[in-house]
Parts: structure tokens; sequence; C-alpha cells
């Protein structure tokens, strides 16, 4: 029962603080001190190594050594090859997924699309509050996507870049507006009538035009990104 309860706190703490640097609670270059996780997470030490471990091995924080862990740093290089690859994984994915998704694909692809648009609204009117709100329902919708591919590896894979790449866009709060509503939009059309050819197009101008927009923003540059 206690081993079973300890690996339930710590899958539990592993969740938390990922969505946190995913989210950017815990800022990019911010050192990660043990005595001070342990206390805002309520986990013990040893658990939080473990923890940290595991998202070092994922890319979101880097050990120091003998001086602790900090949350991995942001770089335009970083921002583009996880951008590239979250495109050829996107691609590939859909390809499958047009070709093997049925009805109830399609019902969780409108019913995904529908929150998402629901939460764009929101955040065209101003109203930021919600931004992890409209970040989960874009990787919702995204997923939704390619959830006929028939692969658990792609999928699992493809989220871990979807959250990579979601991370610069949360640390520079970078929405689009209408246009990702569109191309959302499009998206789902070309979804639902199989166009693989439009969906690609779409998808490719979609991820490319997030990056040079996330670049653009001008609080990027004070958490220190760096050219490479």
């Amino acid at each position: 029962m206690n081993e079973i309860s300890n690996e339930t706190v710590a899958e539990s703490g592993y969740r938390q603080i990922r969505a946190d640097i995913i989210f950017g609670r815990l800022s990019p270059g911010q050192k990660l001190k043990l005595e001070n996780l342990r206390i805002a997470y309520q986990t013990s030490v040893s658990t939080l190594r473990e923890i940290l471990n595991r998202l070092t091995s994922e890319g979101l924080v880097v050990a120091e050594g003998q001086r602790g862990f900090e949350v991995a740093r942001v770089s335009v290089a970083d921002l583009r090859e996880t951008a590239a690859l979250r495109l050829l994984l996107e691609e590939h994915a859909l390809e499958q997924a047009f070709e093997q998704g049925d009805v109830e694909w399609e019902a969780r692809l409108v019913s995904a699309h529908y929150k998402l648009a629901r939460m764009e609204e929101v955040m065209a009117s101003g109203d930021t509050s919600r931004a992890e709100d409209w970040k989960r329902y874009d990787w919702e919708f995204h997923q939704a996507l390619i959830s006929a591919c028939g692969s658990r590896l792609l999928m699992e894979t493809h989220s871990a870049v979807f959250d990579k790449y979601l991370r610069y866009q949360m640390v520079a709060l970078s929405y689009r507006g209408g246009v990702a509503e569109e191309e959302h939009k499009q998206l789902l059309e070309a979804a639902l009538q199989r166009d693989i050819t439009t969906a690609k197009r779409i998808l490719q101008r979609h991820i490319q035009q997030g990056v040079e927009h996330a670049l653009s923003k001008g609080s990027l540059a004070t958490i220190r990104l760096s050219a490479g």
C-alpha cells in the first residue's frame, strides 16, 4: 500500500511540476531549489530528485551537477527545431488519421474544435486570464486531429514535442488572433473532407507563422532568449 501511495505522489508531483514548466509558472532558467520545491509540492526531496531527473530526460530541466537543477532555458534554435519536429510528426500522423478515421474520430474532432473556438473567442475579447485553458484546448484539438493514426507511440511522441512548442507560446503569450482561429477551422474542414494536401499546407503555415509570431514578442527577450 505504501509503495502504491508513493508512486501516486511521485506521478502527481511530476505532472504538477511539468505543467508549471510548460505553462511558464516556473520560468526558463529558474533555479529549482529542492527545499523550496518540497514545500511547494508537498513531496520528499528524494521523490523530487526522481521527478527532476525524469524532466531532465525530457529536456524540460537541466541538471547542473553538484549545483542542482534549473528549468531549461529557451533559444531560437530550439524553438525552430521543436517546430520542425512537430510538423514532421503531425503531418505523418495526419496521413494515417485521414485514412483510418471513422465517425467517432470525426465526432471527437468536432467537439475539440468547438471548445477551442469558444476559448479563442475569449482570447479575442482581450481576456487573457484563461490562456492556459486556451492552450489546453489547442493541444486537445491537434491531438484529436491525429487520434485515429493507430499508433500510441506516435501520439505520445507528438504530445511531448507539442508540449515543448506550447511552452514557447505560453512564455510569449503568443496569440495570433483571427488568423489562427481561421486556420483551425480550415484544418477541421480539411479533415472532415479527408483533404490531406490542403491540411498539410494549412498546418505548415500554422506552425511556421506561430514560430515567427512567438519570436516577434518582446516578452521573450526578457527571459534571455539566446541565438542558439
